[in-house]
């Protein structure tokens, strides 16, 4: 149950406390365990998937939405695989289920407007992948895994102290222009890129998860190496968008140099922010569409 007394929680205390974070849905466990590289592994995704109709029709749609650019009609999620790829539908699948933890608002945290922010910038990210060179770009699976639960140290937030939870989100508000990291950590005694961080662990993803989790605001931190290059695409594709769902300032200029760190050309920086919103705005759509 979220926290709503008037005590304030010790949040790096009770991050600790794992029975008072929310536990990562069964779907997504089994899905998270399940091995890709057999046939055996395709047949239970697809069974798994299978069992539940929400998951099914936003695979199919998102298989029929302009994202994708699909020639024909979809109607079944072996075709939706077949055209997202087998680690694409286990990672969407992943990240659909994480999201039906939260459906309603838990005091001022709204779980549809992080949704909407986390798959915007799923998608987003692919432009920035596309500009890499190929030898450095990460796992397409991984991509959208961490575009979808990077903020997921808000939905902790709320789950642990609602009252500091809605005081941040009047906070962020009234300040618009701020950095929103700043804000966390003048009220809060742990940010949200931390919390997050230790409910992935406490949910057993992949340490590279964890990491991108823990450091997508502090890419040039010693601790990031692990989560690179998802940490710093992630960082720099959050800047190349407007405010989506979220109202969380992240800053909206990319240096050359963090360009430059991915081998990418800056001078394509302006095309791929074009390309990056275009995407978000899709996928914005196609979350209203499903919301």
């Amino acid at each position: 149950m979220p926290h709503n007394m008037n005590q304030p929680v010790n949040l790096r205390q009770a991050v600790r406390n794992l029975n008072s974070l929310p536990a990562l849905p069964v779907i997504a466990q089994k899905l998270m365990a399940l091995k890709l590289d057999s046939e055996e592994g395709e047949k239970q995704m697809m069974l798994l998937i299978a069992q539940d109709p929400m998951i099914s029709a936003k695979i199919i749609g998102l298989a029929n939405s302009p994202l994708l650019g699909a020639s024909r009609h979809i109607s079944a999620v072996k075709d939706a695989a077949m055209l997202l790829g087998l680690t694409r539908v286990k990672s969407v699948a992943t990240g659909i289920a994480v999201m039906s933890l939260v459906s309603k608002p838990i005091g001022r945290f709204d779980p549809q407007e992080l949704w909407m922010h986390s798959m915007g910038l799923a998608f987003a990210m692919l432009p920035v992948v596309r500009a890499m060179p190929a030898k450095n770009r990460p796992q397409d699976d991984l991509i959208f895994l961490t575009g979808m639960l990077h903020d997921i140290g808000y939905l902790a937030l709320a789950h642990l102290d609602t009252q500091r939870s809605d005081d941040l989100h009047t906070r962020l508000v009234i300040e618009p222009d701020r950095l929103a990291i700043e804000v966390e950590r003048e009220l809060l005694d742990i940010t949200h890129d931390e919390l997050g961080a230790e409910l992935a662990k406490h949910w057993n993803l992949p340490s590279e998860i964890v990491s991108v989790i823990r450091y997508h605001h502090t890419p040039d931190a010693a601790g990031a190496a692990e989560g690179q290059p998802l940490v710093r695409i992630l960082n720099i594709t959050e800047k190349l968008l407007p405010q989506l769902g979220l109202r969380e300032f992240v800053g909206n200029y990319v240096a050359p140099e963090e360009w430059a760190a991915l081998g990418i050309d800056p001078e394509k920086a302006a095309e791929i922010a074009e390309q990056a919103a275009e995407q978000a705005n899709q996928a914005a759509q196609f979350y209203n569409s499903f919301s």
